[in-house]
Order: C-alpha cells, then sequence, then structure tokens
C-alpha cells in the first residue's frame, strides 16, 4: 500500500505569498460580501498592539489546503475566498502607498506578481493568485496590475471590486494620510498573520481532506460541499464534463431565485425514502448515503440528475410542466402558493416519470390537498413529512389506476380526517383570514367551478389566471363603509366583521365594481345581472336558460337574495362553504376508502 504524504505549515501572510496559486475551473465563485472583508480587516487590526507590531502578538485566521497542480502552481483547493480577499488586500495597500507618494516596494509587488522560470528556462511573469474558473474574468489580473475592474461584469467581478474598494476604505479610515502607520499594518500582516497550509499529494487527497476540515458545513453550505464531494469521487478526466453540468445546475437554482439548499433537501424527500431531513444534516446524509445515492459510481449521472430535477421544479414553480408546457393545475399550485410555499413540490418532483395525463391527475389532487392544508392551518412540518413519506410509493407508479389508488389510500384519508376542520374555516373565513392573493384564490375557484359546470371548457373558463388577474375585483356586497341607505337596509348588525365575511364577498369585474360604490342592496342588484360571472349574477337572480340545460342544473342549488341583511350574509357563507367541498373534493363518511 502507498503512503501519501501530507504536510501540514503554519506559515505567514508574506510566507505565502512566495508561491504561486491556482484557483481550479471547477471551485466556486468569489463570494465574499463587504461584511466578511470589513470583519477580516478589523479582526486583524484589532489583533496589532498599537505603534508596534514586533511585539504585537499572531494571529490565526484558518487554514487553505492545496495540492501540486500544473507548471509548478498550487491548485488551492480549500481556502480560496480568504486567500482571494488576502490578495486583493495586498494590491490596495500597493494602490494607497502610491496614492500617498511612498516609494515603490519590490518586496510587497514581488507578493502580488513575480518572474518564475518554465518547464523551457524562460523567464514567465506570473500573478500570485490566478483565478482559473470562469466567473472571475479578468478582475484579478487587472487588479494585480493597478487597474480598474469593469463593474458590470459578473457576480465575481464585482464582488472582487467591492472588496477593493471595502479595503481602500478601510486603510484610508484608520490610517489617513499616515503611509508609515500604513507600513507598520502591511509589516503586521505580512509577519504575524498566519494560517496553516495543508499540502497533499494529489487532488483527490486533498479533496478529502477538504471533506473533513468542512464536515460540519462550517463556512461552507451542503450544496458547497456536496459540489466538491462530487469532485472527488469523480476522475480527472470527468472534471470538465462535472463543471459544466454543475454550473448548469447553480444558473437554473440561481436564475429562479431559489434556495439551494431548499431545491436539494426537496429533491432528496423526492427521490430517496427519507422524511425528516434538516438543511444543515444534508451533506450528512449524502456523506452516509453514497451507494443509496450513487454518486460514487457515477458522480457526473447524479449531477446530471440534479440538473433535471432542478429545470423540472423550476418549471412547476412557474405554472408549468416538466416540458415547460402551462399546466392549469401547476398555475393554481403557483397563485395559491405565493412566493414561499413550495411543500408541494415534493410529490411533484416525485411524479415527473408520468404520462401527462396522469401527471395532469396527480397535479390536480395535490392542489386539492394542498389547499385543505392550507385552509385548515395544518402545521407545516406535518404535510412536508406526509409529502416526503409517500415520495417512495409514487415513484413506483406507473399507471391511471395505480395512481387512483395511491390517491384514495393517502390524499382522500388526509382530506377526510380533515374534514370537519375544513368546514369550520370555511364557515368562519373573513377577508383577512387568509392573505389577499389566497382570498383572490377561493373566490375564484368557487367561480369557476360554476361557469365550468355550467359552460364546460372553454378558453375563459379553463384557466384560473382569467379570474385572479382578468380584470375582476374583489367586492363587499354589504360596502366596508356604506352609506345611510345601504345601513338601513341592512339592518341591525351582531357581527362588527360581518362586511368581510366570505358570504359578503363576490368577484366582479372592475368596470362593474368601479358603479358599485357604497350603495344599498337594492341598487347593486341589477348591476351584478351586467356580469358575465353566473355566481355573481346569481345573487340577484336565478339564470333561466331552457329547461334542464347545464346552465339551469349548475345554478339549481343557488338561491337568489331579494334582500340583504345579516342572516343573508350567513346563509351564503354556508352554501359557498359547501359548494367548497365540491369545488376542492372534500369527501363524506361514506367515501372514505376501505
Amino acid at each position: 500500500m502507498t503512503t501519501q504524504h501530507i504536510e501540514s505549515q503554519d506559515i505567514s501572510v508574506a510566507g505565502l505569498f512566495q508561491s504561486f496559486y491556482a484557483v481550479p475551473d471547477y471551485q466556486r465563485e468569489y463570494v465574499w460580501s463587504t461584511e466578511q472583508v470589513e470583519q477580516l480587516l478589523t479582526d486583524i487590526l484589532g489583533e496589532m498592539t498599537g505603534t508596534d507590531p514586533e511585539h504585537s502578538p499572531e494571529y490565526f485566521i484558518g487554514s487553505i489546503v492545496v495540492c501540486p497542480g500544473q507548471s509548478g502552481l498550487l491548485d488551492l483547493i480549500d481556502g480560496q475566498q480568504r486567500m482571494t480577499t488576502l490578495y486583493v488586500t495586498l494590491c490596495a495597500i500597493r494602490d494607497r502607498l502610491l496614492a500617498l507618494g511612498a516609494a515603490n516596494s519590490a518586496v510587497l509587488n514581488s507578493q502580488i506578481a513575480d518572474a518564475s522560470i518554465d518547464a523551457s528556462g524562460d523567464e514567465v511573469r506570473r500573478y500570485r493568485l490566478d483565478l482559473q474558473y470562469e466567473d472571475s474574468g479578468d478582475a484579478l489580473t487587472r487588479l494585480a496590475d493597478g487597474k480598474e475592474i469593469d463593474r458590470t461584469g459578473t457576480l465575481s467581478m464585482k464582488n472582487i471590486a467591492n472588496a477593493h474598494h471595502v479595503v481602500t476604505r478601510f486603510l484610508s479610515s484608520e490610517f489617513g494620510e499616515d503611509a508609515g502607520a500604513l507600513r507598520r499594518f502591511y509589516g503586521y500582516l505580512c509577519n504575524k498573520v498566519k494560517l496553516i497550509r495543508i499540502q497533499t499529494e494529489d487532488v483527490a487527497k486533498a479533496l478529502k481532506i477538504f471533506e473533513t476540515i468542512n464536515d460540519r458545513g462550517v463556512g461552507l453550505n451542503s450544496m458547497d460541499l456536496l459540489k466538491n464531494l462530487l469532485f472527488m469521487k469523480a476522475s480527472a478526466g470527468q472534471f470538465n464534463q462535472l463543471k459544466g453540468t454543475w454550473k448548469d445546475l447553480q444558473d437554473t437554482i440561481f436564475n429562479m431565485g431559489e434556495k439551494p439548499l431548499r431545491f436539494l433537501r426537496y429533491f432528496i424527500f423526492s427521490r430517496f425514502e427519507v422524511d425528516v431531513l434538516r438543511e444543515d444534516e444534508i451533506y450528512g446524509w449524502l456523506s452516509r448515503n453514497e451507494a443509496r445515492a450513487g454518486y460514487g459510481s457515477d458522480p457526473v449521472g447524479f449531477a446530471r440528475e440534479l440538473v433535471s430535477a432542478a429545470k423540472a421544479y423550476r418549471n412547476f414553480r412557474e405554472g408549468k410542466d416538466e416540458r415547460g408546457v402551462g399546466n392549469r393545475y401547476l398555475e393554481n399550485m403557483r397563485l395559491l402558493g405565493g412566493s414561499a410555499a413550495r411543500q408541494h413540490l415534493i410529490l411533484l418532483l416525485a411524479g415527473r416519470h408520468l404520462s401527462s395525463d396522469i401527471f395532469d391527475r396527480l397535479a390536480s389532487e395535490v392542489e386539492s390537498l394542498f389547499f385543505c392544508y392550507v385552509i385548515t392551518r395544518e402545521p407545516t412540518r406535518n404535510f412536508e413529512r406526509n409529502f416526503a413519506r409517500w415520495g417512495t410509493e409514487l415513484r413506483s407508479i406507473s399507471s391511471a389506476e395505480e395512481l387512483e389508488t395511491f390517491i384514495n389510500r393517502r390524499f382522500l384519508n388526509e382530506k377526510m380526517k380533515l374534514s370537519v376542520r375544513f368546514d369550520d374555516a370555511m364557515g368562519r373565513l373573513y377577508y383577512g383570514t387568509l392573505q389577499q392573493y389566497r382570498l383572490r384564490y377561493v373566490l375564484a375557484k368557487l367561480t369557476q367551478y360554476v361557469d365550468l359546470a355550467a359552460y364546460g371548457e372553454t378558453e375563459g373558463t379553463r384557466w384560473l389566471q382569467s379570474y385572479t388577474s382578468g380584470g375582476f375585483e374583489i367586492e363587499h356586497i354589504l360596502p366596508q363603509k356604506p352609506d345611510a341607505k345601504a345601513a338601513e337596509e341592512f339592518g341591525p348588525i351582531e357581527d362588527p366583521l360581518v362586511s368581510q365575511r366570505l358570504g359578503n364577498l363576490v368577484l366582479v369585474e372592475k368596470s362593474i365594481n368601479s358603479s358599485l360604490g357604497n350603495r344599498a342592496y337594492s341598487e347593486k342588484r341589477p348591476i351584478y345581472l351586467q356580469s358575465r360571472l353566473l355566481l355573481t349574477r346569481a345573487l340577484s337572480e336565478r339564470p333561466q336558460v331552457g329547461t334542464n340545460t347545464r346552465i339551469d342544473r349548475a345554478v339549481a342549488s343557488i338561491e337568489p337574495f331579494p334582500t340583504w341583511t345579516e342572516p343573508d350574509v350567513l346563509q351564503r357563507q354556508r352554501w359557498l362553504a359547501d359548494l367548497a367541498r365540491s369545488v376542492w373534493r372534500i369527501p363524506t363518511s361514506s367515501a372514505a376508502p376501505s
């Protein structure tokens, strides 16, 4: 067995920048912000004793992991954020000293760039730190050459430019026009600020050291650690392929504005039999389940699966199916979920292998159950855990019959458990009970259901968005600030919030709503008849279209309201609550699965 040599060295900043380093192109970008750069500089200055850096204590700022790279460079596997910031600091010190009229420092210049001999014996000027990932652009070389960075460039270029600005501002604030004080700080930084440089014989060993140092996610999150774990499992020949795949993954997650760890956590729930997993436990779980996850034998394949899932996840969030085609049920969940609720994506990811018609059926039922959880205020952790548990079953389904069995066993049972709470929640629903976008979703679904029953699927009735953003507004039948006639007509009020009840709300066209105002119900009734929404027109009278037509059947249970009083509001709310059971398919006890 060959024993690999690992060298650990206590090294000063001056000693550190006697070597040449490269940050490999598979590394993550420069991400330090103003706060992190300022904190490093403040901590270093805080350890320096007044004007006597010679007798100030040494200050340790962490470790880096390196291995031999090409052309005599050391590949920087861990610590590039700190190393890049130190390099930027040396450039800023040089620039500030020159601005103060100080003599050019050969030593400082050599810490930024110096000559070395290549394999042909030629002298080559090199930068001490070479960022090889594409996002860095030419930011660091421009700084090293005393030039400004293009601030319209990539995120890394902007971050590096910002770091240089922060360091320059710090030096000006702390040392003013005193070049001597700045030189003393530079001397302390070079000689008393130290790191541990861990050097291994090859990249695989260096990545393993990196993993060990960061196994608790210290300074890095699980997504960063997973990336390095995959590179550790990949062969050198797979690096370029893996780098491209990982960039595709990062770009997909970044462009949809999602939290990377939330996606990774939901991917694991949808793909593996796991029902409880915190974000800070993700890397530990992956490390323990290499064979189960399959990344050890095929890291590129695993990365590709992540990309495929991320793109499906993005489409689902946008109301589209995996192919990027608009899907009405996914669009409904987008309208219901808002910007934060994502738990339903676990089930959608688990069922993305299904054919389009079977997936549609799943999406419809997921929407229904998700609303049931929302309206009954079921704790998020409970239904998230259910979705994670059911993912394993869902992944094994391939036919419509199997899906129906799954829906009956899982979704129907859950709705049965929540049936009483559902009725209670709908019966007590007020304007302020739900976020306004969710209340609009509720009114839109109730209104759409009646239109679908009467007219069938048309371009106007098929999409819920036609009702939520198609020029409709929420109208208070009893105005929130009724005029004298409206208040007199409505009569005595026991519930001071009666005008906010669901039973007092209806969707109307904006053009109609503007003419309703704070008027009495007797004056509003003929105006409601101008609406194209059947549920709104039915407030005033039951539509009569032929005999036993679809429209007749759709409005058969709707009783018009000749007057509008508090008992009428309560009666209409009870009717809407009953209608909601049909809209979201809440079963009765006789429908419970055996």
